[in-house]
């Protein structure tokens, strides 16, 4: 009996309603399992319940950005090896660097490519390093 491959899992922390919409749609066309999470608290709690195989991280949340959960997912036993890309409209000279140094395993700025953005999210979740 063949069983069917394991479905990637992704977590995308987003603040923003309709580009949690659009990001899911995208991915989960291409047959990946998408979670949602509307502010870094509530990432921070889906990353540990589920552990999925890849992070969407927007930086610019409400109360607590993207740099400082990235962070605190990076040194959590059992989270620190999931690979967390930093999903952002923070696109100036300097801002992909400092994704980088604060933990984050690769870069995807918006607005969002939905062509690209499947190859983008496989490349990642195939350890291939960032292309940017």
């Amino acid at each position: 009996m063949d069983q069917e491959p394991k479905r990637p899992l992704i977590l995308y922390i987003e603040d923003n309603a309709d580009n949690r919409l659009l990001v899911r749609r995208v991915l989960e066309a291409e047959n990946y399992r998408v979670l949602l999470a509307g502010d870094a608290h509530s990432g921070y709690a889906e990353a540990l319940a589920y552990r999925p195989d890849l992070i969407l991280m927007d930086i610019n949340l409400p109360e607590v950005d993207g740099y400082t959960v990235t962070a605190r997912i990076k040194t959590t036993p059992g989270l620190e090896n999931i690979r967390v890309i930093a999903l952002t409209a923070n696109v100036m000279k300097g801002d992909r660097e400092k994704t980088l140094a604060a933990g984050c395993d690769g870069y995807i700025q918006k607005p969002i490519d939905v062509d690209a953005l499947p190859d983008q999210i496989a490349n990642f979740l195939n350890n291939q390093p960032d292309p940017t």
